[in-house]
């Protein structure tokens, strides 16, 4: 592409069909600028981080530093299907735990839920079971193609089946929500 070499694969952050072009910073401003010529009579139009983020949560991918970090495991997201316990995959540091939590379980999981009340749940806004404090919004954003203001949280394994009642500590209002599946929406394959 211009002339530069490229990487391109079919991988993405969106749940959506598409693919990612990787050049070298110096040839990034070229490459954009054809691309969107390119495109222009197809209807190519940009779309910023906003967007991406708002896409990857509606598919329920799993941002590094908010859904997940050095303080969960990948059970308790709803990832341990990414991770072979297989011993001849050799050892490495958490397998005990995860091999417990994949065999008896997780004490807490990432669930899905959709707001019933009026507000947008915003990364770091606490969630209430009831009267306790259960955590915080990892996630949350409307999303524009479902119009609801969806969102990610972990709760207590035993309190995250769907159809769960919680609320959502919005700027110090408590908005009722409600556990759904997820992924909150997901491409129909062409």
């Amino acid at each position: 592409m211009c002339g530069c070499p490229a990487t391109i694969s079919r991988t993405g952050y969106t749940g959506e069909d598409g693919f990612e072009i990787m050049v070298e910073n110096r040839h990034a401003e070229p490459v954009w600028l054809a691309l969107m010529d390119a495109g222009r009579e197809l209807g190519l139009a940009p779309a910023g981080l906003g967007a991406r983020d708002t896409l990857r949560l509606e598919a329920r991918m799993c941002l590094y530093g908010n859904d997940i970090d050095e303080t969960t495991t990948l059970v308790e997201a709803g990832l341990g299907w990414i991770v072979s316990l297989d011993p001849a995959k050799g050892d490495f540091v958490g397998r005990e735990v995860l091999a417990a939590q994949k065999q008896g379980g997780a004490p807490r999981k990432l669930v899905g839920f959709e707001m019933v009340g009026r507000g947008i749940a915003r990364h770091g806004y606490p969630v209430h079971l009831g009267d306790e404090e259960s955590g915080c919004v990892t996630s949350g954003s409307y999303a524009p193609f479902l119009q609801k203001n969806i969102g990610l949280c972990y709760l207590p394994a035993a309190r995250s089946t769907v159809g769960t009642e919680l609320d959502v500590d919005v700027r110090g209002r408590r908005v009722a929500a409600r556990v759904v599946p997820t992924p909150f929406y997901k491409r129909r394959p062409k």
